[in-house]
């Protein structure tokens, strides 16, 4: 399916668009066409195999598309970096699993140099098959775990301008997993759901060794009334060569202060 003739349903279409417009976010006819073949793909594939809970169109545009790309919103930084530099902008999804936050942001700026990162191969061959009936290009797919993809020597270490991961997991966890991609200067944003305050505060060690600081706390809420927010931490030094440790390693003893325990 082209994007540039798929018609879908119009009435989806009207709702997709209505639902970016009253988050002051454009979307175009083409952008919309997108947001619906994926969606189409990601049900279509979740016939035969487990990506995603939700599967309602509204309910995915609103929990998955819209809850996505709010980083647009809590990061206006990216979209004016791309306008003012021929280099591009590197943005690597730590345990993309489905595409989120990836795609949608993809779609919405696809001037972005995406890679996809995700542990298992089903997945990052739906990822593809998808971004390819989606005409969506310059996206590098990785099937390799995060904590062993950045020692693989493929130049990803200290190399993107933003790392973003919406896997559930503690906010000291995804820090190690995540903040190691990243150069000096960039940014790793986390999608968190519920209280965050204690997890926040938690991770601030962690940051601080794997040499980041907090940046931004952007909180909002889907029109479901449900709140989410965007932990955002700034790179400020290379991250010391023994980090990220071993999955179990980091799992089991998370990197934190001796005010907390895990």
């Amino acid at each position: 399916m082209d994007p540039t003739v798929f018609s879908g349903n119009p009435d989806q279409k009207k709702y997709l668009i209505q639902l970016f417009q009253e988050q002051d976010l454009a979307l175009s006819d083409e952008q919309a066409f997108r947001f619906m073949v994926f969606f189409e793909k990601l049900i279509e594939k979740n016939k035969v195999m487990n990506l995603t809970a939700i599967t309602d169109f509204e309910e995915v545009c609103t929990k998955h598309f819209l809850d996505s790309v709010m980083l647009l919103k809590a990061m206006p930084e990216i979209e004016e970096k791309l306008r003012n530099t021929s280099s591009g902008y590197r943005l690597i999804d730590v345990g993309t699993g489905a595409g989120f936050p990836g795609i949608p942001i993809k779609i919405m700026l696809p001037d972005i140099d995406l890679t996809l990162l995700d542990a298992l191969q089903k997945r990052i061959d739906f990822l593809q098959d998808a971004a390819a009936s989606c005409r969506l290009s310059g996206i590098s797919f990785l099937h390799e775990r995060a904590e062993e993809g950045v020692r693989k020597p493929v130049g990803l270490r200290e190399n993107y301008d933003a790392a973003v991961s919406r896997a559930v997991a503690y906010l000291p966890v995804l820090l190690e997993y995540c903040l190691p991609y990243v150069k000096k200067g960039g940014l790793f944003a986390a999608y968190k759901s519920g209280k965050v305050q204690e997890e926040l505060e938690a991770s601030l060690y962690a940051a601080e060794v794997l040499g980041a600081e907090l940046e931004k706390v952007y909180e909002f809420s889907l029109p479901d009334g449900s709140g989410r927010t965007l932990v955002i931490f700034r790179k400020t030094a290379e991250t010391p060569e023994q980090y990220p440790r071993r999955a179990k390693k980091i799992e089991k003893n998370p990197l934190l202060s001796d005010n907390f325990s895990s």
